[in-house]
């Protein structure tokens, strides 16, 4: 599983989404796993992407936080969450994103 976080230049969100991500790997046995961090700094970086907001987090080059009719952008992100609008996903939210792409949800 190959798993990015795409994030702007001094993203405020940076360090929640991926300390989450940290902890939703832990929790379904992968906690070695590593990511790789990218900083989006260019329009057209963004449209090849597939980047609608700091912090993406793709998995195998897929964003499966993707809402529909999202348009590439330097801007940040809000994810809808159960405990509200928050600026990374939520840790059961990332770790039944991961095990989809692992074969295992």
């Amino acid at each position: 599983m190959e798993i990015e976080v795409l994030v702007v230049p001094d993203c405020p969100n940076q360090q929640l989404a991926e300390e989450r991500l940290r902890q939703a790997l832990a929790a379904i046995g992968l906690p070695g796993l590593r990511f790789t961090t990218k900083v989006i700094a260019d329009p057209d970086e963004a449209e090849r992407s597939g980047f609608t907001g700091s912090p993406t987090i793709l998995v195998d080059g897929r964003d499966p936080f993707a809402e529909p009719a999202a348009t590439p952008s330097l801007s940040c992100r809000i994810y809808r969450t159960p405990a509200g609008p928050a600026g990374a996903p939520g840790i059961d939210q990332l770790r039944k994103a991961l095990e989809v792409a692992a074969g295992t949800g």
